[in-house]
């Protein structure tokens, strides 16, 4: 059998020899005029474009760094934005809008009223606790204490040294000039939102709300005012202008023109617990040195019972208490006298009529230590010496 004289094709060959179908695929003759064509675009093809006649672009818009550029401009006006946008809320809206809405009745605008309590005769404590004395002289008789941010009006001239003054409950006497300021911003109520008074035996106050340094150290009995009320913490106003922080532990809350609530004696006695052992001091008020009176006297204010700071005073507030003898041995029922009655004896010091004590539980009083230095609890029975020389005692909270 005799091969076919036609050579075979290949598989390519074949392709190529078969009629032309729509595959997509350019053919080679018309590859060869495209380039043909390009090369009659006015022979600009592959220059380089200028672009500011191309694209309307100047030299820097053309220029990565020009992007930059506006991207700096465009922050500082975003900052600036910023600034007006804060600078409006906390400035300029709270100044203009209380006279846009004045004489409306939406609420958020009233203008609180403001009533002055203090004119330019009163003056402020600027130290924790300063005396007060019978003359204008440190070797004088202490009358009493006064704490610190307490008005006190001035009766007599300044001397350069010592000021007389009239504290709030009527004592007179002198204190030391550089321990008063003119400036009563910070005691007056109607400035501020709420009044604080410190019921611990002391309080610090802070120049931040955490981690702050110390300003100064404020005792029990002390009244401070505030705007500002964070989680465990009060900004108050200080005498001067200035403001420190406070913590809300160990404080009563009250409205700037408020009274504390009347609590029952065992608070009043708790109180006056906390300052057992403190140092003796004729008629001191603070732990730093305080007296019976002057303990009876901050205890009893910050349980909501302002009593005198005297002894004299103290002797006739409240209601007398009978008291009352075994029938058989005449011995006294020491029994009713309760926690809380304000008890006075009979002094055992030269010059002195009366000695205060306080009923802390039935059969114990505090009261002088027997060698005058500290503030003591003493146990007494009925047939005691101690019984004996209670003279009369006064009810002033009630159980």
């Amino acid at each position: 059998m005799k091969k076919s004289e036609k050579p075979s094709q290949n598989k390519t060959e074949r392709i190529f020899d078969e009629p032309h179908k729509n595959r997509g695929i350019r053919h080679v003759e018309d590859a060869a005029s495209f380039l043909n064509e390009t090369s009659d675009l006015n022979g600009d093809y592959g220059q380089t474009e200028d672009m500011y006649d191309m694209w309307g672009l100047g030299k820097r818009e053309a220029t990565v760094a020009s992007h930059g550029r506006r991207m700096l401009i465009r922050l500082i006006a975003a900052i600036l934005v910023t600034i007006l946008a804060i600078t409006s809320i906390f400035y300029i809206l709270p100044r203009t809008l209380p006279g846009l809405f004045r004489g409306t009745n939406i609420e958020l605008f009233v203008e609180k009223e403001v009533n002055l309590m203090y004119d330019d005769t009163y003056r402020v404590v600027n130290v924790s606790v300063t005396n007060v004395f019978r003359r204008a002289d440190n070797t004088s008789d202490r009358i009493t204490q006064v704490l610190y941010n307490e008005p006190v009006k001035v009766i007599g001239e300044d001397d350069g040294e010592y000021t007389k003054i009239r504290t709030s409950d009527g004592i007179e006497g002198y204190v030391r000039s550089s321990c008063l300021i003119e400036d009563t911003s910070s005691v007056e109520p109607d400035l501020h939102e709420y009044m604080i008074v410190i019921s611990d035996t002391s309080k610090n106050v802070m120049t931040h709300a955490s981690q702050g340094t110390l300003i100064t150290q404020v005792m029990m009995n002390t009244v401070l005012y505030s705007d500002v009320k964070r989680d465990g913490v009060y900004q108050v106003a200080l005498p001067g202008g200035g403001t420190g922080w406070v913590g809300s532990s160990g404080v009563i809350e009250i409205e700037p023109r408020g009274e504390i609530d009347v609590v029952s004696s065992r608070y009043f006695v708790s109180s006056a617990l906390s300052l057992v052992n403190a140092t003796y001091f004729e008629n001191g008020i603070t732990k730093q040195g305080i007296s019976i009176n002057g303990l009876i006297y901050v205890c009893s204010c910050v349980n909501g019972i302002v009593l005198p700071r005297t002894i004299e005073g103290q002797m006739e507030a409240g209601t007398s208490v009978p008291l009352e003898y075994d029938a058989v041995t005449g011995d006294l029922l020491i029994e009713s006298i309760i926690p809380g009655d304000l008890v006075f004896l009979s002094s055992e010091e030269a010059g002195e009529q009366y000695e205060p004590a306080l009923c802390t539980n039935t059969g114990v009083l505090l009261m002088r230590s027997s060698a005058g230095t500290t503030v003591r609890l003493c146990e007494f029975t009925a047939d005691s010496d101690l019984a004996s020389r209670i003279v009369t005692v006064r009810r002033v909270f009630s159980d």
